[in-house]
């Protein structure tokens, strides 16, 4: 069992302790699916660079997040406290979860404007909303699916239900609850999806080892490379990114091995493992095999 690299331990980033208050169950019950999926870097990684390249291919959702965050200029500490706010969500004790999602809220309700081409928006639309859930949901556990471990149809429905009560939280009433309803959703959402420089720009900042957690950095390119493999082809299509070439058989392996590893090592003084004391759970108790 290793602890935390210094390197995760950055200014900027709110400090929040997972073990407190004790015995306080999550939003999300240990036993989920989702305490197996998010605790895995790769699948969080690569999951959340195809979750912001579905966010991109929406122009509202792109226009807000390019016009009205850091990301462009400063994307590391944006990076990291939308990291953190994944892992309160599923790993915080509920009061703790809910006191982030209504400061997120209220950041957001300031949040709007109109797109380059005219259209008016409004972070808390609740279309919107519905999109980014779905987008999140969907990159994570594909990730963890295709470069983890493989989870099953039963699964798969599991993972996104157990996100609604969050998503209630956060202003997304119709986010999807099955993997059926996430599959109806994207093909209503494929005609308002199109290609922008944006999305290039965001790819290549994502390129750089800097921004990559401290494990993932010799796995820059591959990571880039598996996150648009995992995108849906109608979304590569409308993207101009079905030319790129898949990740080659090698690193796929190479990705596979080692997000094998990393969800068999808990990290005590990560998230996931301070949840587990929280609630009287040994360390190990999402790492075993």
């Amino acid at each position: 069992m290793t602890e935390a690299p210094p390197a995760v331990r950055k200014p900027g980033v709110p400090r929040v302790d997972f073990t407190l208050p004790e015995g306080e169950a999550a939003l999300i019950p240990a036993d989920s699916v989702s305490w197996r999926v998010f605790k895995n870097p790769l699948a969080m990684f690569v999951g959340g660079i195809t979750a912001v390249i579905l966010e991109f291919a929406e122009p509202r959702v792109r226009t807000g997040v390019w016009e009205h965050t850091s990301f462009r200029t400063d994307p590391l500490p944006r990076l990291k406290r939308t990291g953190l706010a994944a892992m309160v969500t599923v790993y915080a004790a509920r009061s703790v979860a809910e006191r982030m999602i209504a400061g997120v809220t209220r950041m957001h309700s300031r949040v709007g404007g109109t797109t380059p081409d005219g259209q008016p928006y409004q972070a808390l639309e609740p279309e919107l909303m519905d999109w980014v859930q779905a987008t999140a949901s969907y990159g994570f556990m594909q990730a963890y699916h295709h470069f983890v471990r493989p989870l099953s149809d039963a699964d798969r429905d599991r993972f996104y239900a157990e996100a609604l009560p969050a998503a209630r939280l956060y202003g997304a009433p119709n986010a999807p609850t099955s993997e059926a309803e996430q599959q109806a959703l994207f093909r209503n959402m494929y005609p308002l999806m199109e290609d922008h420089p944006i999305v290039r720009e965001f790819l290549d900042i994502m390129e750089s080892a800097a921004v990559l957690p401290w494990a993932l950095r010799p796995f820059a390119r591959p990571c880039l490379r598996a996150a648009v493999d995992i995108l849906p082809a109608e979304v590569k299509a409308r993207l101009d990114l079905d030319h790129l070439q898949p990740l080659p058989g090698w690193q796929r392996t190479a990705l596979k091995a080692f997000g094998r590893l990393t969800d068999r090592i808990p990290v005590r003084s990560a998230p996931p493992a301070q949840a587990c004391k929280r609630l009287g759970l040994p360390p190990n108790y999402l790492y075993k095999t």
